[in-house]
């Protein structure tokens, strides 16, 4: 009896090792970011021109922008978790 009890509790613990599905990625793939030649190009621009690498910069600064704004966002979410946790 005590084997067949252990048998029953310790089955279910195994089974989520064997489950089958999609593994969890720790690094999930970024999209690929948009193509700034193809978008400053189309304003009519050479590459090399002043026209042009004025348009890269701005897009490379307005990448760099979003970035650090996402970041201090999700550091922002766990300060305030960390600061004001959730009693039930």
């Amino acid at each position: 009896m005590r084997p067949l009890l252990a048998l029953l509790v310790v089955v279910p613990l195994l089974a989520g090792c064997f489950e089958r599905g999609q593994t969890v990625a720790v690094d999930t793939p970024q999209p690929p970011p948009p193509d700034d030649d193809a978008v400053c190009r189309a304003n009519n621009t050479q590459p090399g021109s002043p026209a042009y690498i004025v348009c890269r910069k701005e897009r490379d600064a307005a990448r760099a922008k979003a970035e650090a704004r996402a970041d201090r966002s999700q550091r922002n979410l766990g300060e305030y978790m960390l600061n004001n946790p959730v009693r039930p």
